[in-house]
Order: C-alpha cells, then sequence, then structure tokens
C-alpha cells in the first residue's frame, strides 16, 4: 500500500495525474502513461525516485515527504 501512494505522489507531480486517473481518460491507449512520458519527464521521474528511495531508507514519512 505504501508504494501504491508513493507511487501516485510521484505521478501526480510529474503528470497531474494517477495512473488509474490517467486509465480512465485513457482508455484505448495502450501500456500506462510513463510508457508514453518523453525523455524529460523520465530524467525527472529517475530523479523524483532516487530521492523518494532515499526517504524511505531514512524512514522519512510520506507526510514530511510532502512538506519538502
Amino acid at each position: 500500500m505504501v508504494y501504491a501512494m508513493e507511487t501516485d505522489l510521484l505521478n501526480i507531480a510529474l503528470f497531474g495525474i494517477t495512473a488509474q486517473q490517467w486509465c480512465i481518460k485513457n482508455p484505448t491507449l495502450a501500456g500506462n502513461m510513463r510508457d508514453r512520458a518523453n525523455i524529460h519527464q523520465l530524467v525527472c521521474l529517475a530523479n523524483m525516485e532516487s530521492m523518494n528511495t532515499q526517504y524511505i531508507s531514512e524512514g522519512v514519512s510520506l507526510m514530511k515527504q510532502l512538506q519538502n
């Protein structure tokens, strides 16, 4: 459950919507929104995921992450 919340947080920060919302808006497209991301979005996402992994390993709560 924590992973899903973290993933949704990153998706909202980068794409403005959750994966579920994207699927509802794009029922005819195969894959997911990350499959459709451009190179700049993918680089940002990789950096955000790296930071998020560090926060998790340090035990930083989701609420604290949102404040940073």
